[in-house]
This record gives structure tokens, sequence and C-alpha cells, in this order.
């Protein structure tokens, strides 16, 4: 900066009018003293003036404290149950009646729904009256051979004829009841695929056992070897804010070709808060550690030294590289650079730089 020394002009032309009045080596002193002082006083205020402007970066940050980390894989699922059977009738016909409903519960066995059977039971109702002449016939063989009356041939010819008559009405009857759908377990009718009236084809009733419910989801094969049977689950319903806890149960040993996925399951027994067909989040957690820092991902910078972030000392940001391990849920677990109490910069790191003055907010 360009100084001027004019204010001192005036004084050196007095000093020169003065003549022998004073001496020219102490009064050159004395104003060289005055003009050091000057310069001192103007690189005092110009510090001031600069440190009245230096930058100071508004910041948010958090405390790191350590708590247990769990690495979790995250994936849609959904509730079935571990028998889940589809009713048909065993005979082509058109469906008759429907003795059932959605929500209903049945017992093995039971008889669902019928096919028009006309034929079939005309055929038992033919039976019916020979049967009951064959059978008084041998009973009255029977009384006759008693008192000794009539030939055992006789006897023997009336039994057969009764019994073969009684044989073919069980097998009419037999033949009778492919025409029913009957449930082969005992659950909940949890769908109807038919009505009245309609061809049996494709008619069905489907039957779940709601004490053997399952959650089942399909994992990417990146993560083969990353779970295994006996893994903390934790399934999520969203719409009703409800939350199971329990383990994986079965790990699929092959990679379906088309998908590139395999299966897991996790058995959940009867659970009256859980229904077939539930769609919920299915929360693995294949990883837990505790005593661990864990920080958000978005505050770490990639730079040449490795991954970074910012810690707050007094009012003074620090840059730190760390090494991370595990991400989880858009967290991730510090291995090395960071303590328990470091003030981790969550925001306002964007354009700080090491070493600048930082306002906490």
């Amino acid at each position: 900066m360009k100084r001027s020394y004019l204010f001192l002009v005036p004084a050196l032309m007095l000093a020169s009018c003065g003549g022998g009045q004073k001496d020219p080596a102490a009064e050159l002193a004395s104003l060289k003293e005055q003009r050091a002082k000057l310069d001192a006083k103007i690189t005092e205020l110009e510090a001031g003036k600069s440190d009245s402007s230096a930058k100071v970066t508004p910041v948010s940050v958090v405390t790191l404290q350590p708590a247990t980390f769990r690495g979790e894989i995250e994936v849609q699922s959904q509730i079935t149950g571990d028998e889940v059977v589809n009713a048909y009738a065993r005979n082509q016909g058109t469906v008759s009646k429907i003795y059932v409903q959605v929500g209903q519960q049945v017992r093995q066995g039971q008889v669902l729904a019928t096919l028009d059977a006309a034929i079939a039971e005309q055929q038992i109702k033919a039976l019916e009256p020979q049967i009951e002449l064959t059978k008084a016939l041998y009973e009255k063989q029977q009384k006759l051979w008693a008192q000794n009356i009539g030939t055992e041939v006789q006897l023997m010819s009336a039994k057969t004829n009764y019994e073969n008559l009684l044989k073919q009405k069980e097998v009419a009857q037999a033949g009778r009841d492919l025409y029913n759908v009957v449930s082969p377990i005992s659950g909940v009718v949890d769908e109807i695929g038919m009505k009245v009236g309609q061809p049996s084809t494709l008619a069905f009733i489907r039957v779940v056992n709601t004490n053997k419910l399952k959650a089942e989801a399909n994992l990417g094969e990146n993560y083969l070897g990353k779970v295994k049977v006996g893994d903390k689950v934790i399934l999520s319903f969203p719409d009703n804010e409800d939350s199971v806890a329990a383990a994986i149960s079965y790990v699929s040993k092959a990679v379906d070709q088309l998908s590139r996925a395999f299966m897991v399951q996790i058995k959940l027994g009867n659970n009256k808060r859980l229904h077939p067909n539930m769609s919920c989040i299915m929360r693995i957690v294949n990883y837990e550690k505790e005593g661990a820092l864990a920080i958000p991902v978005s505050v770490i910078q990639k730079t040449a030294e490795g991954e970074m972030v910012y810690v707050v000392e007094g009012n003074i940001a620090r840059s730190v590289v760390i090494r991370t391990g595990r991400i989880s849920n858009g967290m991730v677990e510090v291995l090395e650079g960071l303590s328990p109490g470091d003030k981790l910069v969550v925001a306002g790191f964007e354009d700080l730089d090491s070493g600048e003055k930082v306002n906490v907010e």
C-alpha cells in the first residue's frame, strides 16, 4: 500500500526556516519514530479488517456415541400358508352347490361344493330295491337253513347276490363322491374359484392352513453366503404399523436360472395378527456389533487420501480420513478415524476446508 507523508512537509519547512534552533539529526530521528508508530497502527487496522471479514461457515453436528450396529438386507416379502391347497372335483360336470364362503373354517374331508351328479344318483337309487330284495331272500334262506330246509348252495347263492349288490352300491357311491369338492386339509377358505352353473374344468376352492404360516422372499445371487439359517429377521407391516421378530428357517440351495435369485423362508406358526397374502418388508439382520460407531453415508467425501469427513474442534472444522465397514439403511460402520464424543459435521460440510471457522447451529 502507498503511504503519503505530505503532512511531514510543513514540519520539515519549519525545521529548515528555524536555522540552528534544532539539531537536524535529532529531529530526523523523531520523525522516523513517528512514522514507525503510524506504520504499526496501519498494520493493526488492516489486520483487524481482515479478521472481521474472515469466512465463518454455519454447520450442524452430531456427537458420536457407541451403539449396536446391525447390518440388514431389506427385501419385499409376503405371508403365505405352509399348507395351501386348491380343492377340485375329481370328475367333470357342472357346479350345482357351494357350501362354504371365504374366511370359513373347514376340516379335512369336509365337502365344500358338489357338481351335478344326477346320473350317478339315479344309478344308486336303482340299486336300492334290488338290494332290499336280495337281502330279504338271503334272510329268508337263513331261516330255512336254520330249520334244516333247503340246501347250502341256495344259502350261499342268496348271500353272494346280496353282497354283490352291496358292493355295486359302494362302487356307485364312490363314483358319486367324485362329484364332490372335498377339502384335503383343515384350514380357512381363502378363495372360491367357482360359481354355480359353471363347468368344473378350472373350478377350485383354495384352503389355507393358518396354523402353519410362513414368509418367503427372493434374494439376488449377490447375497449368496451372506445369509444363513438362524439369522434374525424383522418383518414389518407398513399398513398396520406392526412388526414380528423371527429367524430364517430355510435358505434355498439353488439359484433360479431366470431370475438369478434364491429363496429364503421364515416359519411363523400360528399368529392371529398375520393372514395369508399379507405384504411385508423383510429385514434380515446378517451382521451385528455392539459398541460400534455409525455415521450417515451421505456425509462421507471421497478424496485422493480415502474417505473423509469433518469434525468440529472448538469453532474450527478439521478433516479426518476414516476407514469404513458395513453399510446398512443409509448408515456405515466406522472402523478407524473417529472416536466417541467427536462432533461430526452432518450439514454444511459441502464447502468446508480443513481449518476454517464454523458456527455450530
